[in-house]
């Protein structure tokens, strides 16, 4: 059973803000079935789904996410390939520090099928985790033991918090793919605690990463029906997986983006996975509404002009990551 946002859980004032005018929101029981969030100030009404409250329309830009995850549930968590992939870009991200966040409480914005969901909540914190997209169905099939785990689907420009909520706040591989990655950044800062840390990582622009195969025929692919893409996807990549292996071998990273696909032989996925994650993130390359890489240069700004401090903008496994932590006011 998922246990993610049982009865006993959603607590009449405590837990979420609306976020339509940011008023607390109150439990009520419309019927002997179905339960809502409703705001007394504005008397917006919010469904909870399979014990999943929606606090967003459900038809959005992020449909297609929704269906890849919901698709590949398993393919991206570590338990389920028996490696260490997410943990380790977290431990990297992180520098190790969030195995000692037992009383912390962790925002997670844009959790996908939850593979990061998987490792935040072993560090023993509150993890409030949510998804744009349907995507939030899959992180509780695969993360509904957890008892620390708080799932919910939200909007990253609308986030149901109080500022200055959250110990630590990650957005990973997410805010390149919203319409304003600028007001994003900015609408997770607020939620961070003074004193608490802020980790994102972000696709990088470049000259190299803009002549990728990705940003040529993505005009044309993130115009094709999902499933219909997706159906070409599952085609193509097979095929195709050894040549990108080769070209890998031969020239590296630069002849990895010969070929238009991704594969992942070299983090040591066996053949059938690594076909799976090819699928996947290929899918995932040509189907978003939006896909905006952003520069060192102007992660490290958002940070600064957020007023972060301790800030660390480098290039990651996924991108470019940012670090930084939210710095105690001076008294007036």
């Amino acid at each position: 059973m998922n246990r993610m946002f049982t009865s006993d859980k959603v607590k009449s004032n405590s837990i979420f803000t609306c976020p339509s005018c940011f008023q607390d929101l109150l439990k009520i029981k419309e019927n002997d079935l179905n339960l809502q969030l409703a705001c007394n100030q504005c008397s917006a009404l919010f469904d909870i789904v399979d014990n999943i409250p929606r606090l967003v329309d459900t038809d959005n830009y992020t449909n297609s996410f929704g269906y890849q995850w919901n698709i590949h549930r398993k393919t991206q968590l570590d338990s389920y390939s028996g490696l260490s992939i997410s943990k380790n870009r977290i431990d990297k991200i992180t520098n190790l520090e969030f195995r000692d966040w037992k009383n912390d409480k962790i925002l997670e914005a844009g959790s996908g099928a939850g593979r990061f969901s998987e490792i935040l909540v072993k560090s023993g914190a509150s993890v409030y985790s949510f998804d744009f997209s349907s995507a939030c169905e899959a992180n509780a099939l695969n993360n509904s033991s957890a008892d620390n785990l708080f799932i919910f689907q939200g909007d990253i420009f609308r986030i149901p918090f109080n500022n200055d909520s959250f110990d630590h706040v990650f957005c990973l591989g997410v805010i390149q793919h919203t319409p304003n990655p600028e007001a994003a950044f900015i609408a997770l800062a607020e939620k961070v605690k003074i004193g608490g840390s802020l980790y994102i990582d972000v696709y990088t622009k470049s000259f190299l990463s803009l002549v990728h195969w990705k940003y040529i025929l993505r005009p044309i692919t993130k115009r094709i029906d999902q499933v219909k893409l997706y159906n070409l996807v599952c085609k193509v990549v097979p095929f195709l997986i050894p040549f990108s292996r080769l070209s890998r071998k031969l020239f590296g990273r630069l002849g990895a983006r010969i070929i238009p696909i991704v594969e992942y032989t070299h983090l040591g996925l066996d053949k059938k996975m690594n076909r799976d994650w090819a699928i996947l993130d290929t899918f995932d390359m040509y189907s978003p509404a939006h896909d905006h890489p952003q520069s060192l240069r102007t992660v490290q700004k958002w940070f600064i002009n957020s007023g972060f401090t301790d800030i660390e903008v480098f290039y990651g496994d996924n991108g470019v990551v940012g670090r930084g932590k939210k710095p105690f006011k001076e008294p007036e």
